[in-house]
């Protein structure tokens, strides 16, 4: 046996002892569709864009504190593992980190911190190059702590980081459900549509719903998702929802500035208003997607079968 397929075995072996292990701290993943669906499971919304500085982030934190508001229970996982922002967002300082999850340090309940309304928050490591390309060894792990959670939260939304890396596309096909952030820029619409089209072509994603922040008002926002539309009708055999807007509004500029999220700190602005009408369009939308299953569920048909771990 050569040196490269000794490596292979020995991974492979790691990872199934580990799941083993993990097999009795209630990782009992559903094997059938019917089975996932018939579990009510945790909602999880992945939101993502095609290129930084649309905004993504504070659209996460002041959705996830929106719909705290209105009784969900919510969790917000930092999955930009190499540059995480959410917990300066909100003027949180956790002691811990999705890094120390990742290594075996420490558990999820362990490093989640709380934030405005009651959110709760797994914070991303900052300027830590070794978990910006997750293996299958820290996906398992990942995965396996979150099926502990899944009892204790309605909705999980997951901050990727921008662009194309293999953490996005994984992070974003094991949700539920998939917003792409959009802002006016021609940049931006060019970079989401290439993140649609490989979720499209390579992962087999067929449904997007499209939030266009920072636009002076609705009118620009359908116009650019109407050029969104256009384009991937043309190329794409996919479906392509619009979401809404969140306008441009200084006082989202002062909240920042303050580490503080402008739905907490200007309720009654115009930001604050369009990221109410956000939730409510979430929450009217909570019975779509589900047969895609929960996260669980998902991982177990998309990877477990690479790593001979089908009968766990």
């Amino acid at each position: 046996m050569n040196v490269m397929t000794s490596g292979r075995t020995d991974q492979a072996d790691t990872l199934r002892q580990l799941a083993r292990s993990l097999k009795g701290k209630r990782i009992a993943v559903p094997l059938h569709a019917k089975e996932s669906r018939e579990r009510k499971g945790v909602r999880v919304i992945s939101v993502t864009s095609g290129k930084g500085g649309v905004g993504k982030s504070n659209v996460v934190a002041n959705l996830a504190i929106a719909l705290a508001k209105m009784g969900a229970r919510v969790l917000v996982i930092d999955a930009d593992l190499g540059v995480g922002n959410i917990d300066v967002l909100l003027g949180l300082s956790p002691p811990y980190t999705m890094n120390h999850v990742l290594s075996g340090e420490k558990s999820l309940e362990e490093i989640i911190v709380s934030g405005p309304a009651g959110i709760k928050l797994v914070p991303a490591g900052s300027g830590i190059q070794e978990y910006t390309s997750l293996g299958q060894y820290e996906r398992l792990r990942l995965i396996s702590e979150l099926d502990r959670l899944e009892e204790d939260f309605d909705i999980v939304i997951i901050d990727t980081e921008a662009g194309i890396s293999e953490n996005v596309t994984y992070f974003t096909t094991a949700a539920q459900e998939i917003v792409v952030v959009a802002s006016p820029e021609p940049t931006s619409i060019t970079d989401v549509y290439a993140l649609i089209k490989l979720l499209a072509t390579r992962y087999g994603e067929h449904r997007f719903k499209v939030l266009v922040n920072m636009v002076k008002d609705s009118k620009d926002a359908l116009e650019v998702f109407a050029r969104l539309s256009n384009v991937t009708s043309r190329f794409l055999d996919i479906s392509l929802d619009y979401l809404g807007c969140v306008l441009w509004d200084e006082k989202l500029v002062e909240s920042v500035k303050r580490q503080r999220a402008v739905f907490e700190m200007y309720p009654d602005s115009m930001a604050s208003i369009c990221f109410a009408n956000l939730a409510r369009r979430v929450n009217a939308n909570a019975g779509e997607n589900r047969s895609k299953g929960n996260i669980q569920f998902f991982f177990r048909q998309k990877f477990a079968p690479a790593l001979g771990l089908e009968g766990l």
